[in-house]
């Protein structure tokens, strides 16, 4: 299994204690994180060796990345794995899939498909190509591959959904209780900044989330979720001679106990909304001008989250390029606080989200499928 950054990790683990329960003998080899570890297997190489974005960090890397493409490639052939499932990460997993498809009679499973009905919509022909059996979590997804491109898949619900169904049916600490433990003020209500999962998101988007968060600091206390591959250093070094507040490995309890957020565009955005707290989606980008050109004629969907696109509507704002500035991220977060009518407005986008993502266990379902394909 190869996955590429934290959110991956999590589904992983996820599917690996699912494919488990239909088959107790699996063994696990993998490129992932402290999750998967956790699970059991072998964990050759940490996502945080593998996650570089944006054209300049990957290009001062490239010798490592060409160096991990390599032994990934190699490792595999060497272990003689039955099937290797690759999680998102396309830039890297579809590189692999092409190999395997070229050197090897080893099948692959896509968990998770890449995002190319956003952009690069070319590589559908190398995905018919290299891979066996893709396995969607957005239910849009399914038209796109099977009317668009006539590629049959796999929709099997979504793991998110079902991630925040089980956290949120088995978590019951109080505020007061998550905020003692935390180190934050219990009678203070919370912003939640979550600022991705890589080093480049953080560094791009933090210090104007924390600029904009200034406008409410007299009421309202906010926290940032760290990711877990993040060093505090790191953070440190991106805020400067500011201050934060900071919760580690507690995402879920932070929403749970939030009043709004703002928030990098992924799979947070989607998380945040199925715990009910309005958000606004921040991204900056270089070039702002350039990318809002793009957007407008060459990226072939109409929005970024995953929050809009479920709903195939604009549920929550989306301040990315040339509309990033503290000024419209201040604005918009002030309209979202309690009382205000875009508050409820969002709050009734957000319950027609959940309801298209359903209530099945995207994991069993992969899992079951991805067995009993192997046993035939």
């Amino acid at each position: 299994m190869i996955v590429g950054e934290a959110s991956g990790d999590l589904h992983a683990s996820r599917l690996m204690r699912s494919l488990r329960q239909y088959d107790a003998k699996a063994e696990f080899r993998f490129f992932g994180g402290d999750l998967m570890k956790a699970e059991g297997g072998t964990l050759v190489r940490h996502y945080r060796d593998l996650a570089y974005m944006g054209f300049i960090p990957v290009l001062l890397h490239l010798p490592t990345i060409f160096k991990n493409m390599s032994f990934c490639k190699r490792d595999i052939v060497e272990w003689k794995a039955d099937v290797v499932i690759l999680v998102d990460y396309p830039g890297f997993n579809l590189d692999i899939a092409k190999f395997l498809h070229k050197n090897t009679s080893i099948p692959v499973y896509y968990y998770i498909s890449p995002k190319i009905w956003a952009w690069k919509e070319w590589r559908v022909k190398s995905i018919k190509r290299d891979v066996s059996e893709m396995f969607s979590i957005l239910p849009f997804e399914v038209a796109f591959y099977e009317r668009r491109h006539h590629y049959p898949i796999h929709y099997v619900g979504n793991p998110t959904a079902e991630e925040v169904r089980t956290f949120k049916d088995g978590y019951s600490e109080t505020k007061e209780e998550f905020c003692r433990r935390n180190g934050l003020e219990p009678s203070k209500p919370i912003i939640a900044l979550l600022a991705g999962s890589r080093k480049q998101e953080i560094k791009d988007n933090l210090p104007a989330m924390l600029a904009s968060a200034e406008a409410v600091a007299a009421d309202y206390q906010c926290v940032l979720a760290c990711a877990p591959s993040i060093d505090d250093s790191y953070y440190r070094k991106v805020i400067g001679q500011g201050s934060v507040l900071m919760v580690h490995d507690d995402t879920y309890p932070l929403l749970a106990h939030s009043t709004a957020a703002l928030v990098t565009s992924g799979t947070a955005t989607l998380e945040t909304a199925l715990f009910d707290v309005p958000q606004v989606v921040c991204y900056e980008t270089p070039l702002p001008k350039i990318i809002r050109w793009g957007f407008n004629h060459v990226i072939k969907c109409d929005y970024i989250s995953l929050v809009n696109l479920v709903a195939d509507k604009e549920v929550v704002p989306e301040l990315f390029a040339d509309r990033f500035s503290v000024d419209n991220i201040k604005r918009h977060l002030l309209a979202l606080l309690p009382g205000t009518a875009d508050r409820e407005k969002m709050l009734a986008g957000y319950e027609i989200v959940r309801q298209r993502l359903g209530t099945e266990s995207a994991p069993d379902n992969a899992a079951r499928v991805m067995v009993d394909l192997l046993k035939k």
